[in-house]
């Protein structure tokens, strides 16, 4: 739940409109697609918070598709990405200030890693926060009595509740506004009629995903006309799914139409929003899924669903650990068609 901070809740470092913040920075490690569609009503949230401020969004070990494939989504909400900052990967970094001495009159820290957080402490600043060792840096703090929750994105939005001061419930749907050409072009390629089956057999790596042949037994076999979601990352796949699944469709390969669009995640909302349900490893594209409002399958299992929960407006969650373990070929196909069929019939 949220906090619901009330003044007397922040116990110090208040800001008020003689301190006003015209300059913030965020700080995370990376961003990849799905950490990034958890973290967007935070985002949202940061810019209602401070509708005046320059937001500064900092990757200090990686990449932020902020920076790239999402960056029209954040678009009026964050005015800088800096990415592979180098903050955060060695001691050395407490020897100097760093970002060539920039101030800022908030940061906040979005982790709990000693390191990252001393060396963003060292950035000149009116006010930190930060959750790491108990918000021992931060100059805003929570009651006494607060746990940290387990979902990363209440995580952030209780920063900003922190922050702010205000409170951020946690959202059950995230509205995005789509190109109306990727709508057509999703339109055409899933038009009207069947009960559309969507189905994401890939991940950010092996151990996260469902073996290839469940997705297709349970493509050819639990009902629903399939369609397979195959990104950039899968393309050895394509010929295997067109000959073990001949009904199904992949929509991303017709007319080379992902590759046209850089396999924007906006055409996979898009695509996503003509289902009538959707099976996902725990992934960018089943975050992609959650986000377009249909109902989800999502298969777990070295990752915890509790940390990385999608915004599904109905969500079943299938864990590998209810069938003896973490990897996910312990999931049984049976098990994912029984939950198909369950939805289908809703």
């Amino acid at each position: 739940p949220a906090l619901c901070l009330t003044q007397e809740a922040v116990l110090t470092g208040s800001m008020s409109e003689s301190d006003p913040v015209n300059t913030v920075l965020v700080y995370v490690g990376l961003d990849r697609i799905g950490d990034s569609l958890l973290k967007l009503p935070f985002v949202r949230g940061l810019r209602d918070a401070y509708p005046g401020a320059h937001i500064t969004w900092l990757a200090g070990k990686d990449t932020s598709v902020y920076a790239g494939i999402m960056a029209p989504v954040v678009a009026g909400l964050l005015d800088e990405v800096i990415e592979c900052a180098g903050i955060g990967l060695s001691p050395k970094e407490l020897l100097r200030r760093p970002l060539n001495g920039r101030a800022f009159d908030l940061i906040i820290d979005t982790q709990r890693v000693a390191l990252a957080s001393l060396v963003l402490w060292r950035i000149r600043h009116k006010h930190f926060v930060s959750p790491f060792g108990k918000f021992i840096l931060s100059s805003k703090k929570p009651p006494k009595d607060y746990q940290f929750p387990k979902s990363m994105q209440r995580q952030v939005l209780d920063l900003l509740e922190i922050a702010s001061g205000r409170s951020v419930p946690t959202p059950t749907t995230l509205d995005l506004a789509l190109d109306p050409e990727l709508e057509r072009i999703a339109e055409a390629l899933l038009p009207d009629g069947p009960d559309y089956v969507g189905y994401a057999p890939g991940a950010g790596g092996l151990p996260k995903c469902w073996p290839l042949e469940n997705f297709i037994a349970a493509a050819n076999s639990a009902g629903g006309k399939p369609v397979i979601f195959l990104g950039p990352q899968e393309t050895d796949w394509i010929e295997r799914v067109r000959s073990d699944a001949p009904d199904a469709l992949l929509p991303l390969q017709a007319n080379n139409v992902g590759a046209v669009h850089d396999f924007a995640p906006q055409l996979t909302i898009a695509m996503a929003r003509r289902l009538k349900l959707a099976v996902s490893n725990d992934s960018g594209t089943g975050h992609m899924f959650a986000v377009s409002g249909v109902p989800l399958i999502s298969l777990f299992g070295r990752t915890v669903p509790e940390k990385f929960t999608p915004m599904a407006s109905r969500l079943t969650i299938i864990r590998a650990q209810d069938y003896g373990g973490r990897e996910m070929h312990l999931i049984p196909v049976a098990a994912v068609i029984e939950a198909i069929g369950r939805e289908l019939k809703l």
